[in-house]
């Protein structure tokens, strides 16, 4: 069950933002001050903050940049004010988002949704890169560790130039995979890198002559005609 902080100094809106979203299955905690926020969310350790601007005591733009200089939490920022200048001081200071009074609550709900639902998705990407850059991948007598980007072959450092280990490591991590050469170009070089295909061939030359006994007759990174290429390990 996801918290949510909401901080508002008007009783009657802060008792419906909190009735509606603990329908929605949100647990709620609540503060009417500024002060009294930034304490809550320290405790709380919520998983996004609902923080009206004007607030008793510090206002939310004070809280905001409080809150964000200790936690990375979505912060959604409530304002009655239809000032641009206020909504761009609102990001600026690291609200992530900002409804302006009156709002509908369907749409306040919507961007709370989108908000849980981009946080976990950003901590589902860094706990994947965590654990690929930790990664250890054995294939035989070859060794490809993640964690100091160096390869092992029979027991012997291979060295390899920058983009030959994260041409290798992709290669890896797709193993018995047709992969194309453009597939392998924007993966490993990028979408917007302006050479072509021919790049992948000579990389993949280099990386035959490295690892393959036969490079002529390579058994690790084997070609797929017309295609690409399949690393076999």
């Amino acid at each position: 069950m996801d918290t949510i902080l909401v901080v508002e100094d008007e009783p009657v809106l802060l008792e419906t933002l909190e009735y509606n979203l603990k329908r929605e299955g949100y647990r709620v905690v609540t503060a009417a001050d500024g002060w009294q926020a930034v304490e809550v969310a320290r405790r709380e350790r919520p998983d996004l903050v609902i923080l009206d601007v004007m607030l008793p005591g510090i206002d939310g733009f004070e809280v905001c940049r409080i809150l964000r200089r200790e936690t990375t939490v979505p912060i959604l920022m409530l304002t009655a004010r239809t000032d641009e200048v206020d909504k761009v001081v609102g990001l600026e200071v690291g609200a992530d988002d900002y409804v302006t009074k009156p709002f509908s609550m369907r749409e306040l709900l919507a961007r709370v949704r989108a908000l849980l639902r981009r946080e976990r998705m950003l901590r589902e990407e860094l706990a994947t890169e965590r654990a690929e850059r930790w990664e250890r991948l054995a294939f035989g007598d070859l060794i490809i560790d993640t964690a100091s980007r160096r390869v092992y072959l029979r027991g012997e450092e291979v060295s390899l130039k920058p983009k030959e280990y994260d041409l290798l490591l992709f290669l890896a991590r797709h193993r018995g995979m047709v992969l194309s050469r453009d597939l392998i170009l924007e993966r490993v070089w990028g979408w917007d890198f302006i050479g072509g295909s021919r790049t992948v061939d000579v990389h993949i030359r280099w990386l035959r002559e490295k690892l393959e006994d036969d490079p002529a007759n390579p058994i690790r990174i084997v070609t797929v005609r017309g295609i690409g290429y399949r690393f076999e390990g």
